[in-house]
């Protein structure tokens, strides 16, 4: 089981590249600021170079785990340990090794896991810190997009 860390690498890109559109004044940002109680004053005082880099760091640690979530092969490789000599392992990789390696099972599976996990947690934080439905739906949005689009990469680029 090799890493495609050329992949990885891309797909930590698109929360960057989306979010730009998604958060810009094209999409939500009127209604993410209204949401959030974000203001002008509050980006302006924000340090970019740290929060974009820091970012991006999560974003490579988030896309090198996207990996596990669409690409079945790793779950034989975490199951046996990295042990695939075993004839169970070799029958089941004979059998479905890349059969579901496409742009868009990993998009499936990456949405999935938006609806799935991201959508709730934002939902329940949200909800304790009484912030509008609108902007759960916002936020779990951008992350159902940003991991269908990561899983489509990851799971793709073969």
């Amino acid at each position: 089981m090799e890493f495609n860390f050329i992949a990885i690498l891309v797909a930590a890109l698109v929360p960057m590249i989306l979010g730009f559109l998604w958060y810009g004044p094209m999409l939500f940002q009127n209604a993410w600021m209204k949401a959030s109680g974000m203001t002008e004053e509050k980006i302006q005082s924000g340090n970019m170079p740290v929060i974009f880099g820091v970012s991006l760091l999560l974003a490579i640690i988030l896309a090198f785990f996207t990996q596990f979530l669409v690409i079945h092969e790793m779950g034989v490789y975490g199951m046996t340990e990295g042990q695939l000599e075993g004839e169970t392992a070799q029958a089941f990789l004979a059998e479905w090794a890349g059969k579901y390696r496409s742009f868009g099972h990993g998009a499936i599976h990456g949405a999935m896991a938006g609806v799935m996990f991201v959508f709730p947690l934002l939902a329940i934080i949200n909800l304790f810190e009484r912030k509008p439905f609108k902007l759960t739906l916002i936020n779990a949005g951008y992350w159902v997009v940003v991991l269908a689009i990561m899983g489509s990469i990851i799971s793709g680029w073969v």
